[in-house]
């Protein structure tokens, strides 16, 4: 049984072995390089939505309760209109809040598979982190404060090259986390949407056959965004003096700008690539089709998350490192001397402990606000709102869309 009409769930759909009789197929790109899928004939208006007929309603039946058709009501006063709610979220395009609620929502809902995915990853991931940086990463490179000229050059060129070898290992850490989070939590997402929960081996086994594809998206979204620094660092790299440094200043900040809306363009890859089952190219075009037009909006909401994410990072992080240097006391005592301090295990277990509660909350919040992003899209552009209230058992919506 698809349980997510208008996107096919992962493990759902017919390439699974199932039979494609009727089982919704996924709304595939309105381009000539995708299915014959088409964007919804009766799409509402930009930041509008006109709710469906309130069941029981017509020629002899009781007039419509307030909010819905044209008695005033809850969607004539400046708050939005009744709309189903089966799940975390009301099935209506959603507000800034809304999309922020709803992905607390699914972790307060749905606590044992989504604490238990993010958990699980984060602790694996901060252990390898962990002995990585212990045995096997060199130390950094330190800098003489008093070198000037060439020689002050070169010490910041070598330390900014330890910098980058001592952070690489994190990083491709990190990317791999993030992957298996998002593929296994955008299920959980895509079933609390529908008022259903999920267990931790049913979201493994639908987010499984995904996960190589979401693998391709996130190296090829890397390579994409290494490319373009690349080409906006080089000139002014290739040039000596300070004309090279300005140059590549410029060609610095002009690469972040060219990223970040690209970055935003396709934020809704993996969401499309993850429960409509598209190839990564298609998933591509798929985000870049949803975003146009809320490219502001989106990134408005993905700069909010991420402050949030901060700030929740602080607030963890900060006594979790003042007990890691007070309980490292040969590290405090290098520090108090003004020398470089060499941590230990007290220092690296502590620290390691927040990183892993910070990780735990955030991995779920950024996840579920994409997942929720993707579905508030295609709300407000396909009217995939009907779909959801009707895999739901919403009454009034059993009869599906021509």
């Amino acid at each position: 049984m698809n349980d997510s009409p208008g996107w096919a769930s992962p493990g759902s759909a017919p390439s699974d072995g199932q039979d494609g009789a009727g089982i919704p197929r996924p709304s595939a790109p309105a381009d000539a390089n995708g299915p014959a899928g088409q964007w919804s004939a009766t799409q509402p208006q930009g930041g509008q939505w006109s709710p469906p007929s309130a069941p029981g309603s017509g020629p002899g039946m009781p007039p419509p309760a307030p909010g819905w058709g044209g008695t005033p009501g809850p969607g004539w006063g400046g708050w939005p209109p009744m709309a189903a709610k089966p799940g975390v979220i009301p099935l209506r395009p959603l507000g800034v809040l809304e999309i922020l609620d709803g992905a607390v929502s699914t972790m307060r809902a749905h606590w044992r598979p989504v604490l238990g995915i993010s958990l699980t990853i984060s602790v694996v991931t901060e252990i390898i982190a962990i002995l990585l940086q212990r045995y096997v990463l060199p130390e950094p490179t330190s800098i003489d404060p008093n070198a000037v000229g060439s020689e002050a050059l070169r010490q910041a060129s070598e330390s900014m090259q330890s910098e980058l070898l001592s952070t690489a290992p994190a990083t491709v850490i990190g990317m791999i986390a993030t992957l298996f989070t998002t593929s296994l939590l955008t299920v959980v997402v895509s079933r609390s949407v529908l008022g259903r929960g999920v267990t931790l081996r049913e979201a493994w086994s639908e987010a499984r056959p995904r996960i190589l594809p979401l693998l391709g998206l996130t190296l090829l979204l890397s390579l994409m965004s290494a490319a373009i620094m690349t080409v906006g660092l080089l000139p002014g790299l290739l040039i000596d003096g300070g004309a090279g440094l300005a140059l590549a200043l410029l060609g610095f900040i002009g690469a972040v700008v060219v990223v970040l809306w690209l970055m935003i363009r396709f934020t809704l890859a993996a969401p499309a690539l993850m429960l409509e089952r598209q190839p990564v190219l298609t998933s591509l075009r798929r985000s870049a089709k949803l975003v146009r037009g809320s490219w502001w909006r989106i990134f408005g909401i993905l700069a909010l998350t991420y402050l949030m994410v901060i700030v929740v990072t602080l607030i963890i992080t900060i006594p979790f490192g003042i007990i890691a240097v007070t309980a490292d006391s040969e590290g405090l005592g290098d520090l108090l001397k003004g020398s470089s301090p060499d941590f230990g295990w007290p220092f690296l277990i502590v620290t390691g402990i927040g990183e892993v509660i910070v990780s735990t909350l955030a991995y779920p919040f950024t996840a579920g606000v994409m997942a929720l992003l993707y579905i508030d899209r295609r709300i407000r552009r396909e009217a995939l709102d009907l779909d959801l209230a009707r895999a739901a058992g919403v009454p009034g919506y059993d009869t599906p869309r021509s």
